[in-house]
């Protein structure tokens, strides 16, 4: 079938016009990719460590995450082990009661050569996960390696750069503290859900 020369620079033109609105989208970035997860509004992400325990609080939201809190849970090395315990609960029940999360992401269990470092790092994660659980939030896992994975892109990336990331995926005014940062990782890679970073079903405890 023909068409005539009016037809044929009709076509002309709109195959221009597609072809000069598509040149024009944006490359997609750490900020314009975020696709927030439907199922949880308020998360909390916890790094445990008996002398420094991170946390960080994010709302999710577009264009991005609010970050409504974080920082370190900061124990002396004088201190006892039991006070700082106590210090970890008192301080994440408060934050818990202040902002009212519904969702923890806490780092998964690590490979330890030294037994006594395990030892302490599980009564931190236990003390942690008490006050969770008593809040009644649903408290799920991630290994390390997969929120590395997910936040920068690389599972064996440098804590300086989860924590650069992190900073620019929530738009914050400076860095973050590296406990927090890793943190906020957590809250993060829970938020934007598994399927799209390549993560496994967390692991709910």
């Amino acid at each position: 079938m023909g068409i005539t020369p009016q037809q044929f620079e009709q076509m002309k033109q709109r195959l221009g016009g597609s072809a000069k609105s598509s040149s024009r989208r944006p490359t997609p970035t750490a900020e314009s990719s975020y696709r927030p997860s439907a199922q949880a509004h308020t998360i909390i992400g916890i790094d445990p460590s008996l002398r420094g325990t991170g946390f960080g609080v994010i709302r999710l939201a577009k264009p991005f995450p609010q970050t409504l809190a974080h920082g370190t849970i900061v124990c002396p090395a004088g201190w006892e082990r039991s006070r700082c315990l106590m210090k970890i609960s008192q301080t994440l029940r408060e934050i818990v009661k202040c902002h009212s999360p519904t969702v923890c992401a806490i780092e998964g269990l690590f490979y330890a050569q030294n037994l006594q470092t395990a030892l302490i790092m599980g009564e931190a994660r236990g003390a942690a996960l008490a006050v969770l659980a008593e809040a009644g939030l649903e408290i799920y896992e991630i290994a390390p390696r997969k929120v590395k994975q997910a936040i920068v892109g690389y599972g064996a990336a440098q804590k300086l750069a989860v924590a650069k990331m992190v900073q620019r995926i929530l738009h914050l005014n400076e860095l973050p503290e590296v406990d927090a940062a890793d943190a906020l990782a957590l809250a993060l890679a829970h938020g934007q859900g598994s399927g799209r970073l390549g993560l496994n079903t967390p692991k709910k405890i």
